[in-house]
């Protein structure tokens, strides 16, 4: 079991930029891939990026060459950099994990079992 609690979140202009944060706690974090996740009002929750324990990672069309994943196991803590952020990129942001390896760096919501209780992002125009 692991614990999963974001920060970071809040309100930019349109070409702004913010950095997510996601606490890990409870269990080895080394051994999990992780994720970010995002939900939009009256939208699907959609996969942002992904990263391994090797640091492989994985981004979504819409966001790529814009955000960065990253994580720093001392800490146990993963992070979202978002740059040059759009008003198409408002919602719920999630942190995921999960231990299965045979999902790869997956983007897909199934692939994750632990999921934080979100921060919110707001892109104006």
């Amino acid at each position: 079991q692991v614990q999963l609690v974001e920060s970071g979140g809040g309100s930019v202009q349109s070409g702004g930029s913010l950095r997510l944060s996601c606490a890990a706690s409870g269990s080895t974090y080394s051994s999990y891939r992780m994720g970010w996740f995002r939900q939009a009002p009256g939208k699907e929750r959609e996969g942002v990026a992904a990263i391994d324990s090797d640091g492989s990672t994985n981004y979504a069309d819409s966001v790529k060459g814009r955000f960065a994943i990253s994580q720093d196991n001392a800490k146990n803590t993963l992070y979202l950099q978002m740059n040059n952020l759009k008003p198409d990129d408002t919602a719920m942001y999630y942190c995921a994990a999960d231990y299965r390896t045979f999902f790869g760096l997956s983007l897909a919501r199934y692939a994750y079992n632990f999921w934080g209780q979100g921060a919110q992002v707001t892109v104006s125009s």
